[in-house]
């Protein structure tokens, strides 16, 4: 009993210090597109209803692994409010707020886009496997999250994602791993006219400028000039 107590207070005291410490956070970071939020903006403007671009920044992604059906699963699901993908492909939850993508049999991503990310998130989650086999990792700073949206956004993709994106086979509510050109990133058709793509903060610089080129062709005249060329010429530069 005075050790559960004894835990009880530690989590409490853990989550006064996520508390205190969340607002310095947020105005020390930086997003890994940052920095190319203004070329995005800009060639959002100029995509009208086609084609848009935005960083979805700071979401909340946790790694979770436990095997569907056993109680570590169940444990996590209870702990998160969320049932977690049985198949390839899947995507369960909320795509507005807090959902989860299938990765592996045992592996999968958490995402809440309604939220920033915050010190301490996986704290829930690792209090309910206590005694059971499974993981919670933070995995917010991992990967950054852009959104594709309009009526061109499939097109833009298929110039350089090597899978099927026809709804037939790749429906809202639909994600899987695979390649947008030379960097490996989670694809989610998050909504009708909606895609999200996962990249390696690493490679969001690559990968925002190598949408921007493949948006260039559906932007409004002039719209796409400054982007042109960016990502492509960095690419064949590294070959």
């Amino acid at each position: 009993m005075a050790e559960t107590t004894h835990t009880t207070e530690q989590r409490q005291r853990q989550l006064r210090n996520v508390e205190s410490s969340a607002e310095a956070l947020d105005a020390l970071r930086v997003s890994p597109g940052a920095h190319l939020a203004e070329e995005m903006a800009t060639a959002t403007k100029a995509g009208g209803d086609a084609v848009g671009l935005r960083e979805r920044a700071f979401a909340v992604q946790l790694g979770l692994r436990a095997t569907p059906g056993t109680a570590s699963a169940q444990a996590l699901e209870s702990a998160l409010g969320i049932t977690l993908p049985k198949q390839i492909g899947e995507v369960t939850g909320d795509e507005a707020g807090l959902y989860a993508l299938w990765l592996g049999p045992d592996e999968f991503l958490v995402v809440d886009v309604s939220r920033r990310q915050r010190p301490g998130e996986t704290l829930i989650a690792e209090a309910s496997l206590e005694g059971l086999p499974g993981q919670a990792v933070d995995l917010s700073a991992n990967r950054t999250i852009l959104e594709l949206t309009g009526a061109k956004a499939r097109e833009v993709l298929e110039k350089s994602v090597r899978t099927d994106l026809h709804s037939r086979v790749f429906g809202v509510g639909t994600a899987i791993s695979t390649q947008l050109g030379p960097v490996p990133v989670i694809v989610h058709h998050s909504a009708e006219l909606e895609y999200r793509v996962y990249p390696r903060a690493s490679f969001a610089d690559f990968t925002v400028r190598w949408l921007l080129d493949g948006m260039a062709e559906f932007l409004t005249s002039g719209g796409g000039a400054g982007f042109a060329g960016s990502a492509s010429a960095e690419a064949e530069s590294s070959d």
